[in-house]
Formats: structure tokens, C-alpha cells, sequence
């Protein structure tokens, strides 16, 4: 039986704590050590507590997991994967696209060690059923796809990083809307017409709270986003229209339950007496795999040699090429938010 795989967590806060809960529940995998500027005062017990990501790389592990604000991930991810550690991060991998070009120069100088990167609503079972039934032809070929993510509030810290462009790189599409991109890439391949409308609507701090997208790829397919920060009620839906009929996926099991329950809903195009309003098969999905799954996979990925399949840095390459796209297609929105930071600059 092979030996439990050794594993040090670089950023024990939210994230942090859900990976150490994951780790600890599989049999293949212990937790070894871990670091944080501001360590929890109870919740890890079990691990060593370290003085910074460095002693965590050196403390005998055999993976990395960098749970830290996306300012940081690039420098632990590089220093890990040069130290011949296989490594799991967060998304996004940076605040730029320079960053997650110098993760993927040292993965290509590190072939024999994992990357893998945090897109666990791949493994929802929503997503996951959706995918069968796309890929199963039985309603021909994707013609659309729209989606709407939202939430109303962050952690409520008023030194919350997400919203310090210098640590977070983007607003609520680089955090969350990411997630409904990396979902349109998997569905439909890469796109390459953009059109948007950014914008910060209510909240005040130096970032997008609402960002408005057009997707267009080159067979045509359209996809529509709407990334929200002032979703007072909470909503992921993602819809899937096809030649002969459509898939949704509407609410979504997330820990604080907020997004209501998440259902499976499908339907065949009607010709008769149900234009419009055809008979529809509904799946309830009362629990989120997406953490043990994503795990498993890449465990499984170091036991094996095998490639990663949902999560590579090309996925977070492709998509974060789509979140500056579409930032870079408002140009209205850009130049303020030029101001803003310069603003900021000045007063600081």
C-alpha cells in the first residue's frame, strides 16, 4: 500500500480550512504542516504551524496547497514546484496575466509534477450530469449558453483583500464570475469575441461589482454572463439551450446555503400543444462533492502520472484571457477605474 501523501497548506483562513477538512477525511492523504501571517486559534491542531511558506515547502511534504490571497499564489507556487513539489492553489492563480505565464514556464520546467488549479464547479453534480447530457447528443448541438452568478456581501471584514485591487488583481468576475467562464469554456470550447459593460455600482471600493458579457466563439455559439455583487438574492443558474432541447442547472449546495437547493432541469423542444412550455425532468442535488472530488483527482493524478483533466494552468490561463477581455472591451469602465486607482494613489 503506498504511503499517505504529505501535505502543507500555505494560507489557513476560509479556503485553508476547507482543504485541511478534505485532506483529513481520505486515507491516502495527512496533513503535515502550514502557515499563515495571522494563524487560526484552533481548527489546526493536528499540523505544524510554521513561520512562512517556506518552511512549509522544506517540512518534509509532498504537495503544496497555496490557499493564499491571489497576490501571493504565483511566488509559493513556483518556489514549491522548483523545490519538486507537486502543488494545488486557488483560483485565479495571480492577479494577472503575467503571473499565470510564470506558473505555466515552471510547470513546463517541472513535467513530472502535478498543477492543479481550483475550478471545483466542474465537480458539482449538476455540472457534472449536465455535461453527460450534452455530450450524449440526445439534444443535438449547443446553440447558447447564459449564466447568471451572484451574491450579495463579502466576509463583512472591512480589511476584506478581495477588495484591495493590489492584492486581488479584478473585482467580483475575477473572484467569482470566473467560475460561469471557466463553466462556458467547458461547455463550449474557447471564445473569441467579446463585448461587455462593467461597472461599480453600489459598493465602494476600487473594483467591479457587476460585469455584463457577450461571448461569441467561432462556430458560433453565444454565451451571456451577468457576474453580480449586488445579487441580494443570492443565484447561480446556468443554462444550456440545444437544437432540440435545453439543460439548467439552477441553485447551487454552497456551505451557507444561500443559493437554494440545486436541481437538474431538462426539457425537450415541443412542437405541439407544448410550444413554449414543454414537460421538464427535475433532479434534486442536496450535496457538494466538489472538494473530495477535486481532491481525489489529484491525488489520483500524483499516484498515476496521469494529466490533470478539469483544473490545468491552461484552464486558468484561457479563462483569465477571458476575464481581462473583458475588462479591456469596456473602455468607459477601464478609464474609470484608471481615475479610481489613481485617486487612490494619491491619497495614500
Amino acid at each position: 500500500m503506498n504511503k499517505p501523501l504529505k501535505i502543507g497548506i500555505v494560507g489557513l483562513g476560509k479556503m485553508g480550512g476547507i482543504r485541511a477538512k478534505t485532506v483529513r477525511e481520505r486515507d491516502d492523504t495527512v496533513l503535515v504542516s502550514g502557515t499563515d501571517p495571522n494563524p487560526p486559534g484552533k481548527g489546526f491542531e493536528d499540523l505544524q504551524i510554521l513561520p512562512d511558506y517556506r518552511a512549509v515547502i522544506h517540512s518534509g511534504v509532498d504537495a503544496v496547497f497555496a490557499c493564499t490571497p491571489n497576490r501571493f499564489i504565483p511566488e509559493v507556487v513556483i518556489a514549491a514546484l522548483e523545490a519538486g513539489k507537486h502543488v494545488f492553489c486557488e483560483k485565479p492563480p495571480g492577479r494577472n496575466m503575467a503571473d499565470i505565464k510564470r506558473i505555466m514556464e515552471a510547470e513546463k520546467r517541472h513535467p513530472g509534477l502535478v498543477v492543479k488549479i481550483g475550478f471545483n464547479h466542474r465537480y458539482h453534480f449538476g455540472i457534472m450530469e449536465a455535461k453527460k447530457i450534452v455530450e450524449s447528443g440526445k439534444y443535438g448541438k449547443i446553440l447558447w449558453v447564459r449564466g447568471v452568478y451572484g451574491k450579495a456581501e463579502g466576509s463583512g471584514n472591512p480589511n476584506e483583500w478581495r477588495h484591495d485591487p493590489a492584492l486581488a488583481g479584478g473585482g467580483i468576475l475575477f473572484d467569482q464570475g470566473i467560475h460561469m467562464l471557466d463553466l462556458f469554456r467547458y461547455f463550449c470550447g474557447e471564445f473569441t469575441e467579446i463585448k461587455s459593460m462593467c461597472t461599480t455600482a453600489f459598493w465602494d471600493f476600487p473594483l467591479e461589482d457587476n460585469a455584463f458579457a457577450l461571448l461569441r466563439n467561432e462556430e458560433g455559439r453565444i454565451a451571456m454572463l451577468h457576474s453580480s455583487f449586488t445579487q441580494w438574492k443570492h443565484r447561480f443558474t446556468l443554462e444550456i439551450f440545444m437544437e432540440d432541447g435545453y439543460v439548467i442547472v439552477d441553485g447551487m449546495p454552497s456551505g451557507s446555503r444561500s443559493y437554494r437547493d440545486e436541481w437538474i432541469i431538462e426539457g425537450r423542444k415541443h412542437t405541439g400543444f407544448a410550444i413554449g412550455n414543454p414537460p421538464e425532468q427535475a433532479t434534486f442535488c442536496n450535496t457538494d462533492p466538489s472538494w473530495e472530488l477535486e481532491l481525489a483527482e489529484f491525488v489520483d493524478c500524483i499516484r498515476h502520472g496521469t494529466p490533470v483533466r478539469n483544473g490545468t494552468s491552461r484552464d486558468a490561463y484561457e479563462t483569465m484571457r477571458l476575464v481581462f477581455g473583458i475588462y479591456d472591451a469596456d473602455e468607459k469602465f477601464k478609464q474609470q477605474q484608471a481615475a479610481r486607482l489613481k485617486e487612490i494613489q494619491v491619497k495614500s
